[in-house]
């Protein structure tokens, strides 16, 4: 296998987390975004979406989106369990991932991608061109606010995210909380004190670095 990947890209970074958590070590293959690499003809043929990561199978086959390619890579390794073991933890963490995703990652990604001067025309990644909306841009932010009480809350109640174990949820918040403070400067506020213990405690992990 092979990872087609960017330093600055979060949902690169997500998957670079669930592989080191994994144990495993894999070649990763640079695609430079901020030269356009990602619309080459050669990086297209990999992936037509032109977003990273793509990860590549030993038979050729490409892998994209972030949750499948954690899903094939938790299949082929299952061992620790980052996605669930019984069906309940499967359901919990499917559910608390994709919350993580909507609710916080994607406002995230509103926010930045609707303001940044470098990113007209380029409002959604992907293939297609997409004119910047200026009103989703405080929109995104309030979203994101919003992703900071309502999981301030849930960290009240579990240690990790989907319940009593680290999981791909944890990864998914937590490179959100991230991109939130580096994107939009919006760090969790004081206020959220389980919230920040959470990440204190997550954030200290070794595959935190990936």
């Amino acid at each position: 296998m092979k990872l087609y990947h960017s330093g600055a890209s979060p949902n690169s970074r997500r998957v670079r987390i669930f592989l080191t958590e994994k144990g495993l070590s894999i070649p990763l293959i640079a695609v430079d975004l901020g030269k356009g690499e990602q619309h080459s003809d050669a990086y297209r043929v990999i992936n037509p979406r032109r977003v990273v990561p793509t990860l590549v199978l030993e038979d050729g086959t490409a892998i994209g989106e972030v949750p499948a390619i954690c899903r094939y890579i938790e299949e082929v390794h299952p061992t620790p369990p980052l996605l669930g073991e019984t069906a309940k933890e499967k359901a919990m963490v499917a559910m608390w991932e994709r919350r993580a995703e909507l609710e916080g990652f994607s406002a995230v990604m509103d926010a930045i991608r609707n303001a940044a001067p470098g990113l007209k025309s380029r409002a959604i990644a992907g293939p297609h061109n997409y004119e910047q909306i200026p009103e989703l841009i405080e929109r995104g932010k309030l979203r994101v606010r919003n992703f900071f009480a309502d999981f301030d809350d849930r960290l009240r109640e579990a240690p990790f995210v989907a319940g009593e174990r680290f999981s791909v949820a944890d990864i998914v918040t937590l490179v959100t909380l991230d991109f939130a403070t580096k994107a939009i400067n919006f760090p969790v506020p004081d206020e959220h004190r389980s919230l920040k213990v959470w990440y204190d405690a997550v954030s200290s992990r070794p595959s935190m670095a990936a």
